[in-house]
C-alpha cells in the first residue's frame, strides 16, 4: 500500500517544489514566500553562519502564511535542544543533516526528512530503507569534515533511477544549472541556500526570482 501510494505521488507530481534554506531575516523569508516558495529552512547549527537563534526563528516562523512549510534544520542537535526548539517555534517539518540514526529522528513525533551527503559508496536505496519514516531525502554533497552548504555539486548519476522516498535535490544548485538538474534527476523537490544570496544568510531577491521563474518553467515544460 505505501509503496502504491509512492509510486503514485511520483508519476503525478509534475511540479518541482522549492525550498529555501538559510533564513535568517523575515523580509527575505516573505519575499522567498511571495515569489513562490513551498518551503523555508531555519537553521539550528551554531558553527553555520546561517544560524538563528530560537528567538529569531520564533519571529520567522509566526509570520509565514498558510500552505507554506517551516523546516527546522539540526545537525547532531542534543534531544533537548531539537524539543526546546520545537516548542517555542512552529516547525512544520524537521531536517536532520547530521549523523542521526533512524531512531533518533523519529524520537520526536514530528515529520521529518533526512539529509545524506552523497559520495561514490553511498547506498541510496539502503539509506530509504532504514529511514522508512522520512517524508523525503534530502540528498548532499559531501564534503570532508562539513555537514552541507558547500556550494558544491554531485554527481547525479549515483542517484537511483526509483528510490521509495521523495527525492530533495540540494547541493550547488543556481539559476544556472537548475534546469538540467531537474530534468536529469527528476527530483520531488530542490533545496537551494547559497546560490540565491548577496552574502551568507542574506539572501537576494533577484536570484530567488530567477532561479524560481527556472523551477516553474522546467516543471511546466517537462
Amino acid at each position: 500500500m505505501v509503496l502504491a501510494a509512492q509510486a503514485i505521488l511520483q508519476g503525478l507530481c509534475l511540479r518541482v517544489r522549492i525550498k529555501i534554506c538559510g533564513i535568517t531575516r523575515l523580509e527575505d523569508a516573505l519575499i522567498a514566500v511571495e515569489q513562490g516558495a513551498d518551503a523555508i529552512g531555519l537553521v539550528f547549527y551554531e558553527p553555520s553562519p546561517r544560524n538563528v537563534t530560537i528567538k529569531q526563528a520564533r519571529e520567522i516562523a509566526s509570520q509565514i502564511p498558510a500552505f507554506v512549510s517551516v523546516v527546522g534544520l539540526f545537525v547532531d542537535a542534543d534531544a533537548t535542544f531539537i524539543k526546546e526548539v520545537i516548542s517555542q517555534v512552529k516547525l512544520d517539518l524537521l531536517q536532520f543533516h547530521g549523523d542521526e540514526t533512524p531512531e533518533e529522528c523519529a524520537q520526536f513525533n514530528h515529520p521529518f526528512i533526512k539529509a545524506i551527503r552523497v559520495k561514490p559508496d553511498t547506498n541510496l536505496v539502503q539509506y530509504a530503507e532504514d529511514f522508512v519514516a522520512a517524508r523525503g531525502l534530502l540528498l548532499d554533497t559531501y564534503t570532508e569534515g562539513l555537514p552541507g552548504g558547500t556550494g558544491h555539486i554531485f554527481d547525479w548519476n549515483l542517484i537511483p533511477k526509483k528510490l521509495t522516498k521523495p527525492v530533495i535535490l540540494a547541493g550547488g544548485l543556481n539559476v544556472g544549472n537548475v534546469a538540467k538538474a531537474i530534468l536529469k534527476v527528476q527530483p520531488y523537490a530542490v533545496d537551494i541556500s547559497g546560490g540565491v544570496e548577496i552574502s551568507k544568510g542574506i539572501k537576494d531577491s533577484v536570484k530567488m526570482a530567477a532561479f524560481m521563474q527556472q523551477v516553474f518553467s522546467v516543471s511546466n515544460n517537462r
